[in-house]
């Protein structure tokens, strides 16, 4: 019997010590999502808490999304109080405290330098973000600077996946860069060009383009247009050098419609996130479409 015995008892060890378990990712917007995956590949499972034809300033707090925080190693989100309205619920309720804070919270907005910083705190002036604009993830620039900082934290929570995460990391920087040389160039035309935007979205956009915005459909930042203030923006639109009015895939179109009607200037839906539209399947394709609607535009 003791001959058998040993042989036993290491099988039942083996049955009962699970295969390392994949480090569980929580992404806030679906730009994040897809960095992720670019970095890590199948050695983590993503869960994407919206998608891009959501405003992702007001998500409701579900239990579905609850239950993913609830089970999360790593929170890679935008930050700058862009999900203030939501997420720290998500994180209250999940009662998980590895992503409250420390390593397995990421902000993507916190690692980079942001635009639209305001001088004063007050609600009177629309939808303010004190830790300026957090829509960073339209300048390919700093997605670099993130995509850095996030294998960096992916190599710390996963320690035995390093090598991958940092050929990854190589790999994407390689593609990337190509990619940014690529779109700068096609881009050239829109240098200078000026543009009227249904909600200040695309600051980081327009300063690596080196396009101007010379108006806003909201008459203050999160405040629907209005009649008054659509009508106001006629003159500006038509004299302007307008190449577009741009608003993301989520919004009413109506405003925008309506102020193209009465100016010429064509209206157009940029995807503004990964799934804003057929093209925009990851981080690539994104850039890829925008750049393509833009110069669509400027014929």
């Amino acid at each position: 019997m003791k001959a058998f015995a040993i042989p036993a008892l290491l099988l039942a060890a083996l049955v009962s010590t699970p295969a390392q378990a994949k480090l569980k990712v929580f992404a806030c917007e679906p730009e994040w999502g897809s960095l992720v995956q670019e970095l890590a590949g199948d050695k983590v499972d993503v869960d994407v808490g919206t998608s891009a034809l959501q405003d992702v300033h007001v998500i409701e707090a579900k239990p579905s999304l609850i239950a993913k925080v609830r089970s999360a190693d790593l929170l890679v989100c935008t930050g700058a109080e862009l999900e203030v309205g939501w997420l720290p619920q998500l994180v209250r309720q999940s009662g998980n405290s590895k992503v409250a804070s420390g390593p397995g919270s990421f902000m993507a907005a916190a690692q980079v330098k942001t635009l639209e910083k305001p001088t004063a705190l007050d609600r009177a002036y629309g939808d303010v973000h004190p830790d300026g604009n957090p829509h960073v993830q339209m300048d390919p620039r700093r997605v670099l600077v993130i995509a850095k900082a996030l294998d960096a934290r992916l190599v710390q929570l996963d320690p035995a996946n390093a090598a991958t995460y940092q050929q990854r990391l190589a790999d994407f920087t390689k593609r990337w860069l190509a990619a940014m040389s690529r779109w700068k160039a096609q881009a050239a035309p829109l240098r200078g060009r000026n543009v009227v935007v249904h909600h200040i979205s695309w600051v980081y956009l327009w300063d690596w383009l080196g396009i101007q915005q010379i108006g806003a459909l909201e008459p203050k930042p999160g405040v629907p247009p209005t009649s008054a203030h659509l009508a106001s923006l006629i003159a500006t639109t038509k004299g302007g050098n307008t190449l577009a009015i741009v608003r993301a895939a989520y919004q009413d179109s109506k405003p925008s419609d309506w102020l193209s009607d009465r100016t010429g200037v064509p209206a157009v839906a940029l995807p503004f996130s990964v799934g804003g539209d057929a093209q925009s399947k990851d981080l690539f394709g994104l850039f890829d479409s925008t750049i393509s609607k833009l110069l669509g535009a400027a014929k």
